[in-house]
């Protein structure tokens, strides 16, 4: 590991103990996300990033890693003819033509990658697309939860709710054998697999490109930890480490897939105590802001009905009025 890389690994493990401490005094998301208030909404985007970061960054490092290599071996190329110690070729079979930059000009300019801050940037490029794909999850899981909360949910009972979770964490339980899921897995725990498949070259776009396809392939891979957050409570800091100590274990042990498993038999065995109704997975706080959404929600039909009750009385009244004038 160069100079370079024990950089980039310093650093990612800064910003996810950071977004670790961050998570920790973070407001409780369960009430503020009743609505889709404009503040309330932009407060939980920064939490839900911050936490994505604390969560993935650690399980991601084999491959920032490894991405680094390759686009430094592209710089390297680009600036003699010779072979390095670390060749491309040995790295990824054929496909060593992908990463020649050996002609640094283009049309009688340089390339970006030939600049000496293209590397850093073209790095953090790599992992801001990856990131962007995790902060519109959470914003789709936002939507998502402010229509079951305000016009589904509130129609039933909190027994039905826990009915609906434990349906959630069965479906997520039976998701961990699947052939996507090993799929997915397989090319977030394997870096060699992944750009084997996804390389795109060494430019700036196709480092954006390339996060983006590692942020999919881990979405396959981890959506039912962070869909159960619906269920368990907005980035609940007990829920974040259980998730995140799995996430780190699928995609570092290079048996992950075992451990999938093992999760997924526990995710269906508490999925069908919950509907039988033998264990409560509902967060205490979240069954006290149900109840005061449905207590809203009645408040709001009796004034409707008070309202309409008094437009009524007016309008006889003002009726009666008008007979008593006319006679």
């Amino acid at each position: 590991m160069d100079k370079v890389q024990k950089i980039i690994l310093i650093s990612i493990i800064s910003v996810s103990a950071i977004s670790w401490i961050f998570s920790l005094i973070q407001p409780d998301m369960m009430e503020a996300m009743m609505t889709l208030n404009p503040i309330a909404t932009l407060i939980f985007i920064l939490s839900w990033t911050i936490g994505m970061a604390a969560m993935m960054f650690p399980a991601i490092i084999p491959m920032i890693l490894l991405y680094n290599k390759l686009i430094s071996k592209s710089i390297g190329d680009s600036h003699n003819n010779h072979d390095s110690d670390y060749d491309t070729s040995s790295v990824l079979g054929n496909f060593r033509h992908k990463f020649d930059t050996s002609k640094p000009q283009k049309n009688g300019r340089f390339s970006f990658i030939s600049l000496p801050f293209g590397l850093p940037i073209k790095t953090a490029a790599f992992i801001g697309t990856y990131l962007l794909v995790w902060t519109l999850t959470g914003v789709f899981l936002l939507v998502i939860w402010s229509i079951m909360m305000n016009s589904l949910l509130v129609t039933y009972s909190s027994r039905d709710i826990e009915i609906v979770a434990g349906i959630m964490l069965l479906i997520s339980g039976i998701y961990q054998f699947s052939s996507l899921k090993r799929k997915c897995l397989g090319y977030c725990e394997s870096p060699l697999a992944f750009f084997m498949k996804r390389w795109k070259g060494n430019k700036l776009r196709s480092g954006l490109t390339m996060g983006l396809y590692h942020g999919l392939y881990c979405l396959g891979c981890c959506w039912p930890y962070f869909l159960l957050m619906i269920a368990l409570g907005w980035m609940n800091i007990f829920w974040m480490g259980l998730f995140a100590g799995i996430i780190f274990a699928e995609k570092i042990w290079s048996k992950g897939i075992y451990v999938s498993k093992a999760t997924g038999i526990v995710f269906m065995i508490i999925g069908i105590l919950a509907m039988m109704g033998t264990v409560s997975i509902m967060p205490e706080n979240m069954g006290s802001l149900y109840e005061m959404e449905k207590m809203n929600m009645s408040n709001s039909n009796h004034d409707k009905e008070d309202g309409v009750i008094d437009n009524t009385m007016n309008m006889n009244m003002n009726m009666n009025m008008n007979m008593k004038m006319s006679k």
